[in-house]
């Protein structure tokens, strides 16, 4: 159990490695077409969310909670209760 316990461990460790390689995460560039290009993006992206805000409407939807319904009360035997 213990041999299968520590391939299990090596196997996931060595998975973890890999996804952690692949990930390039964030890049720096002085190029200032691609400044202009993520600046471009970023404003149409807040205006997009600007617009999708203006659209909700102005008090939100009310939750409805589903009734409880009670469990109905036992009846004793007849036989029982003698």
């Amino acid at each position: 159990m213990k041999k299968v316990s520590l391939a299990i461990l090596v196997s996931l460790s060595a998975l973890t490695g890999a996804a952690y390689a692949q990930d390039n995460g964030v890049t720096m560039s002085t190029d200032p077409a691609k400044a202009a290009d993520v600046e471009q993006r970023a404003q149409a992206l807040e205006a997009q969310q600007q617009a999708m805000e203006s659209e909700k409407p102005a008090m939100p939807a009310k939750h409805h909670k589903a009734p409880h319904h009670k469990m109905p009360a036992m009846k004793m035997d007849k036989a029982a209760s003698e």
